[in-house]
């Protein structure tokens, strides 16, 4: 099973090319910071992530999601290597995005200063299913009481 959920803002805006087939495929790619939950005492530790969607999940990415937005991503590991003009050899992996959604309201959002629509972009519907109006908080209190 190759399965992976993220939830973290978003390090830049969607950046958006489409394939040379005969039917133009859209290839969303954007970066994604998810914060590690047992970072030490008083630090912060972030991972760094490298999403792809395709098509119509693409176009949704490349619409509605901007720089510093809190989104959850539902998706599969992807690794690519390739060889360089020098004859290195290079490896990334990406999480190829299956499903994406918004994690935190429009006004927490713009509150942060946030735009959410693009210029000439509409904006989501509501019974759209792709905002997910307070999906989890944006600030989760630590208990010392949990068991695990």
């Amino acid at each position: 099973m190759n399965k992976v959920i993220l939830m973290g803002r978003l390090t830049r805006d969607p950046e958006v090319r489409y394939s040379q087939s005969a039917n133009p495929v859209a290839v969303a790619r954007y970066g994604l910071a998810v914060r590690r939950q047992f970072a030490k005492q008083g630090e912060q530790d972030v991972d760094f992530f490298n999403i792809v969607a395709f098509g119509k999940a693409g176009e949704f990415a490349e619409k509605f999601f901007r720089k510093g937005q809190m989104v959850s991503v539902v998706g599969r590991l992807q690794m690519n290597t390739w060889e360089d003009q020098q004859k290195v050899k290079h490896t990334s992996v990406d999480v190829v995005a299956e499903e994406q959604h918004f994690a935190e309201s429009r006004s927490s959002s713009e509150s942060r200063g946030v735009m959410m629509d693009a210029p000439g972009s509409s904006q989501v519907p509501p019974s759209s299913g792709n905002s997910v109006e307070g999906f989890m908080p944006t600030h989760i209190e630590e208990d010392d009481d949990l068991p695990f």
